[in-house]
């Protein structure tokens, strides 16, 4: 009787068509999520029809963690760590200025190392006053990440007039990405 998990290279018995043969531990034990990652916006952004190129940092708050390798990035550009299938989640906070109706924020795939598509968005009303407004967004999607080097995820901004922005700060969690693995591709 097993008191605990096996260890990766124990074997196991298990019959072929009436042949007995050995398998590991670790070929057959399940996985569970492999990678969790969390990264935030330290700044306000504030340019509009635009990649979110700069003030990106992974949530590193007291008590805060990732699983696996976890995500990299390059000028707003992700990067995963492995191949699988991913939920990404975007919740953008947006500052929304006077007399700005909508701002839009989204999430942008490659599966070439090149060429981005729309893949969701959020949007943000404001009150079309003179008073400043604030509102909070979410997109999510499965990306099939089949391969780590052509295929690649960014978040965009859209109708940022001036004084409009995606809401960052490198204390909290204001505008923030989820990346989770949850399965082989």
């Amino acid at each position: 009787e097993l008191a605990s998990e096996p260890a990766d290279t124990d074997e196991f018995l298990v019959s072929d068509a009436g042949t007995l043969k050995r398998i590991d531990y670790s070929l057959i034990k399940g996985g569970g999520i492999t990678e969790a990652d969390q990264w935030r916006l330290t700044t306000d952004f504030t340019t509009s029809g635009t990649t979110i190129s700069s003030g990106w940092e992974r949530d590193d708050t007291n008590g805060s963690t990732y699983i696996g390798t976890g995500m990299t990035e390059s000028s707003g550009i992700f990067t995963f760590p492995s191949t699988g299938k991913y939920l990404i989640l975007w919740t953008p906070s947006f500052l929304i200025a006077q007399n700005n109706t909508q701002i839009q924020s989204g999430i942008e795939t490659t599966t070439d190392n090149s060429s981005y598509n729309s893949r969701a968005n959020t949007f943000g009303g404001g009150n079309g006053t003179s008073l400043t407004s604030y509102g909070a967004g979410a997109a999510q999607i499965l990306f099939d990440v089949t391969s780590t080097s052509t295929h690649k995820v960014r978040f965009v901004t859209g109708n940022l007039n001036s004084g409009s922005a995606i809401r960052g700060n490198t204390s909290y969690n204001f505008s923030e990405a989820l990346f989770l693995r949850l399965g082989d591709t």
